[in-house]
């Protein structure tokens, strides 16, 4: 029997610290995220970053929560509910780091009499921290809890035909009525070392000016290409001249190389280049979350507007609107045909 498992990042149970806290130990000492030998990580993580970092976390998240719950959980079981709604093969819901679990979630499907699962990970773009993580620790649970259940992995669906369609008119709905000067892709950073060590080519990625452009086997995991190509075929289909659109990266840590450039020094540099009305889009999530809602919709909002822009624009996410519910549903039915 066939089965889905949609699974997004995750949150903190509530925006307190003590919630807060073993929600970022989870994350941060996640090897995929940050990809140093075990005793170095603790260090960083639990002897530096969580002394200060759950208080500040916590401080963001309670600007963005819902009634209900975290933005990005509550938007997620929205989405689960219905595509259930629009499949007829069970699907669950799970988050890489947090409730519900991953493990959790595989369990309900078993439970349901699924063997054979199709595997969504909930990012458009391939990225060790993200897609790497889910795929490596489903795989682990599956092996000790579930033997004799079969994964089908669903890839990034960065350059995908109806994603594309439904990213690009999510914006162009959006920005109707707002006359805006220029329309930024800001995207997940991730350091460097990343893209290098997802080439399997070992030679291609050199993040320099062409090899994102260039045809190669290591874009099939290379998450800087993938965010361009996301980027290529959104603005191709709405038509938007090459003077009124860019790309970035934002939520970089200190420390080491990520990829630029970044969202908050160029938005920053925007009103004294003449743009004063700026639209923002996050494609490298579906779900608004702490990185869409409280990083780019308050503060690089506030930001913009105090080195003298005047109308900024958060696109939403995906979300649950009925055209991606429809995509994910088709995709899920496709295979469940197969």
């Amino acid at each position: 029997m066939k089965g889905v498992l949609l699974v997004n990042l995750g949150s903190p149970k509530s925006p307190d610290a003590k919630d807060v806290k073993p929600y970022l130990d989870e994350f941060l000492m996640d090897r995929y995220v940050i990809d140093v030998p075990f005793l170095l990580r603790a260090l960083l993580v639990r002897g530096i970053i969580l002394r200060k970092r759950p208080e500040k976390s916590a401080a963001a998240y309670k600007k963005i929560w819902w009634e209900e719950g975290s933005p990005l959980i509550v938007l997620s079981k929205r989405t689960h509910e219905k595509v259930r709604q629009l499949t007829d093969i069970p699907v669950s819901l799970a988050m890489r780091y947090g409730e519900p679990s991953i493990l959790s979630g595989l369990q309900e499907l078993h439970d349901k009499g699924v063997n054979e699962v199709l595997l969504f990970p909930l990012y458009p773009q391939h990225a060790m921290a993200s897609t790497t993580t889910i795929l490596v620790l489903a795989e682990e649970l599956r092996k000790k809890h579930f033997p004799h259940m079969k994964f089908t992995i669903v890839p990034a669906f960065y350059n995908k035909k109806d994603y594309i369609q439904n990213l690009a008119d999510s914006i162009k709905n959006h920005l109707e009525g707002f006359q805006y000067d220029h329309l930024l892709f800001s995207y997940h950073g991730i350091p460097e070392r990343h893209v290098r060590k997802t080439d399997i080519t070992k030679s291609h990625c050199k993040i320099d000016g062409s090899c994102c452009h260039t045809p190669s086997p290591a874009h099939e995991f290379c998450y800087r290409h993938q965010c361009f190509e996301t980027t290529r075929q959104v603005v191709e289909i709405l038509g938007i001249p090459k003077e009124k659109y860019s790309q970035t990266f934002q939520s970089r840590l200190a420390g080491d190389k990520w990829l630029e450039p970044y969202t908050d020094i160029e938005i920053n540099k925007m009103p004294e280049k003449g743009i004063k009305n700026l639209a923002v889009v996050t494609p490298a999530f579906v779900a608004d979350c702490l990185e869409t809602l409280e990083e780019i919709a308050m503060e690089a909002n506030h930001q913009f507007k105090e080195h003298g822009g005047e109308n900024f624009l958060a696109i939403p996410c995906l979300n649950d609107s009925d055209a991606w519910v429809q995509t994910i549903s088709n995709w899920i039915n496709e295979w469940s045909k197969k």
